[in-house]
């Protein structure tokens, strides 16, 4: 049996929650179909996040603030990596502040790409310790069917051979060309092809050969299996698959869909981090991903679950949604919808690439100085201490500020600066354990900003340089997990 397998675990889903309602309002006049699939909600990312930002939170919250020394590959799956021809995983070493010298690979092309990636790391886990994320924020046509199903969240795993609280028992993947759905490159949005093809072909045929298979290579049958998780959009397919394979119908996880919606490469994998947060040691977990073809993994939980720390997974963030009801405003934060944002908003964003190159420890791992001799934190970092009583020079050693709690000290809420979701929300941010940064709040709703609001440090989107197809990336404030 294996001792190799799953060390730690975990997720991040948007707060935002668009209610699926004001997309079929806003639709029905031209789809009065829509109206019936218009219950529950979708996660939806802010105007500053995408599948890379939501990749980074997740990785943070598995880690939650352990060494990274550790770890030596990342893996990165999605079909909406930000950048086709720039190392979108090397963009998240860089925020985690992992090693340069780690290896990090992109993995998409279908939507099994992170349960690809996820069987692909514990293969080949004799090379050391490997992180896994998987993230997606697939855009969709303005009133099309996948506009109500599609969802944004991330999903992560530390996998390693010690303390490991899933062990790996087997795996089975078929690489077979059936096309559910596609997007070609250059195009914008999925097209997707009749659904009851898919059913008959792929969840009644391919994918029960390859669950048994696992079984087999595991020496299980379907009754060993206490939690089964299959992405599907109606419960009945998963509750069939389960029977096929022999599985009790009590062992399929739910499949958030109402909640949260489809989410792309990520929606296994955020099935396993919840089936993971409730299950108890001794318990086996199938993890099917399907997308031209099919991934099926198999764990057993083990002591070790129970002694891993809190984090804030897929019950607290669920927990955590809040409502939006603007359908325009979604349309807007997904850059669909082309507002008139005035003179203040055509700004040239254009990235000194060399500068930003030598700022990267700055700018991406959000790294400060300390000053050797009085303590004094500061950011950046310079060739004097700011601390007037001391003003050393070249004593700075690096310190990192991501994970420090902050609080608000000042703030600005400006309607007339230009911000994608007004008003624009900045101010000087201090650090419970030193230091000021006048840096750009988010997530907050307008007139809710507090002298001594708490807030935590996120990765987010800067800007957008939509002259050269460029976005920027920093770090922002953000509400405290508590706040």
């Amino acid at each position: 049996m294996s001792d190799i397998g799953i060390t730690s675990f975990g997720a991040y889903i948007p707060k935002k929650r668009l209610n699926r309602k004001a997309i079929a309002d806003a639709n029905a006049w031209m789809n009065g179909a829509l109206r019936g699939m218009g219950k529950g909600s979708k996660a939806m990312c802010n105007w500053d996040e995408d599948a890379l930002t939501m990749a980074t939170e997740a990785v943070r919250n598995c880690l939650a603030g352990a060494d990274t020394s550790p770890y030596g590959k990342l893996y990165f799956g999605s079909t909406t990596h930000p950048f086709v021809d720039r190392h979108n995983a090397g963009i998240i070493a860089a925020a985690l502040n992992l090693s340069e010298d780690i290896r990090s690979l992109d993995v998409g092309g279908s939507q099994r790409a992170g349960t690809s990636a996820l069987s692909e790391a514990l293969d080949g886990l004799g090379d050391g310790n490997t992180l896994v994320v998987a993230s997606d924020a697939r855009p969709a046509k303005p009133g099309s069917v996948q506009e109500m199903q599609f969802g944004d969240a991330a999903a992560a795993f530390a996998l390693g051979s010690e303390h490991v609280i899933a062990r790996f028992l087997s795996s089975h993947s078929v690489a077979l060309d059936l096309v559910d759905h596609y997007r070609a490159a250059g195009e914008d949005f999925d097209y997707a092809l009749e659904d009851r093809w898919i059913k008959e072909m792929g969840y009644d045929i391919i994918i029960p050969e390859a669950g048994a298979k696992a079984l087999e290579k595991a020496g299980l049958t379907g009754a060993d299996i206490d939690h089964f998780i299959m992405p599907v959009r109606q419960r009945r397919l998963d509750t069939g698959l389960a029977k096929k394979l022999g599985i009790a119908a009590e062992a399929v996880r739910p499949n958030m869909n109402p909640e949260i919606g489809e989410a792309g490469t990520a929606h296994a994998l955020l099935m396993l981090v919840d089936a993971l947060e409730a299950a108890e040691p001794g318990q086996k977990i199938m993890v099917v991903g399907f997308g031209q073809g099919t991934d099926v993994l198999i764990f057993e939980t083990t002591e070790a679950l129970k002694a891993l720390g809190a984090r804030r997974g897929v019950k607290v963030h669920l927990e955590a949604g809040v409502e939006e009801n603007i359908y325009t405003r979604y349309l807007s934060f997904r850059r669909i919808l082309p507002y008139e944002w005035g003179i203040r908003a055509e700004r040239d964003n254009r990235t000194a690439q060399s500068t930003f190159f030598r700022k990267r420890d700055s700018i991406t791992s959000f790294i400060g100085g300390k000053c050797s001799q009085c303590g004094t934190l500061q950011f950046p970092k310079s060739r004097v201490c700011v601390n007037p009583n001391c003003q050393a020079i070249e004593t700075q050693e690096d310190h990192p500020f991501a994970d420090m709690p902050a609080s608000i000290k000042t703030f600005t809420e400006d309607n007339l600066a230009y911000s994608p979701s007004p008003p624009y929300q900045y101010g000087n941010v201090a650090f419970k354990e030193g230091g000021n940064i006048y840096m750009e709040i988010t997530d907050f709703d307008p007139g809710v900003l507090e002298i001594g609001t708490e807030l935590k440090m996120v990765f987010r989107i800067k800007d957008f340089d939509d002259k050269r197809g460029f976005r920027r990336y920093f770090w922002k404030a953000a509400p405290a997990d508590n706040a």
